[in-house]
């Protein structure tokens, strides 16, 4: 894990103020390609000792007739029910990535591009169904010290969460899940979400600043992160198709403008 700062403790208790909101996000950035052929259900960790018994359950069948399919998650020392039927298009947007180092490091890949669009007549309902499954989700996958990898490509900014929301995200897990956070890498980081963040950067502590690392492609973040179980969604793989080309294309226009100079001269 050469290039990724793990520090040994981390004591911060929440962000010392309160950060804008940012819920109105209008112009996209990108097109978002088609969906995805992923599957939906998460990994199983590896000890059974991370899910709490009685922390998942499901509706009963009186409930799903009224066009409702719930779930239980226990947040804290609290239990959240999470509209499932709601939330399934969305699922996809936490999964297990596997383990890293020696014991049981998770993995906790966080893809955007799986995120509702913020236009939606139920948004909010929607979003707030999804910060519980979140929430919910991330305490039943760490077990130990974990990272987060954000995928921030092939996302419109309408799908963007507002830092509101990420603020409330970051509110509500507990202390055990803040201090056993060891990296989070920012993958396909856009000019909009480096700009938010050096913005916000003093409203922010200086440790967990320290924990944030932009990875610019996935090479790199092959580098930094055993990639066996990490699902990369095929948008984002299309995505960094694209800028390669695009790259490509620009060296050798330069090139052929340099090799077309002599002769201009001539």
């Amino acid at each position: 894990m050469e290039g990724v700062e793990l520090k040994e403790e981390w004591q911060d208790e929440d962000f010392p103020i309160p950060l804008p909101e940012d819920d109105s996000i209008e112009a996209d950035i990108l097109p978002v390609t088609g969906p995805e052929n992923q599957p939906d259900d998460l990994p199983k960790p590896k000890t059974t000792e991370v899910i709490r018994k009685g922390s998942m359950t499901e509706c009963t069948a009186s409930e799903e007739e009224e066009g409702r399919r719930w779930r239980m998650f226990r947040i804290g020392e609290q239990d959240h029910r999470v509209d499932m039927k709601a939330i399934e298009p969305y699922k996809r947007v936490i999964s297990h990535g596997g383990y890293y180092g020696d014991g049981l490091n998770a993995i906790v890949v966080f893809a955007v591009c799986f995120m509702p669009e913020s236009g939606q007549p139920n948004y909010r309902y929607l979003m707030d169904n999804l910060f519980k499954y979140v929430i919910g989700t991330l305490e039943l996958l760490v077990a130990e010290n974990y990272m987060i990898v954000y995928l921030n490509g092939a996302t419109t900014r309408r799908k963007m969460p507002s830092l509101g929301w990420l603020r409330k995200c970051y509110q509500q897990i507990d202390r055990r899940l803040r201090k056993n956070l060891k990296s989070l890498i920012i993958v396909h980081p856009s000019w909009f979400i480096r700009t938010l963040l050096a913005v916000t950067r003093p409203f922010i502590s200086s440790k967990f600043s320290q924990k944030i690392r932009y990875v610019f492609n996935l090479a790199e973040l092959a580098e930094l992160v055993p990639m066996e179980y990490v699902g990369i969604p095929e948008c984002i793989k299309q995505y960094e198709e694209e800028k390669l080309k695009k790259k490509q294309k620009r060296v050798d226009q330069e090139l052929n403008g340099k090799q077309d100079e002599p002769k201009s001269e001539q």
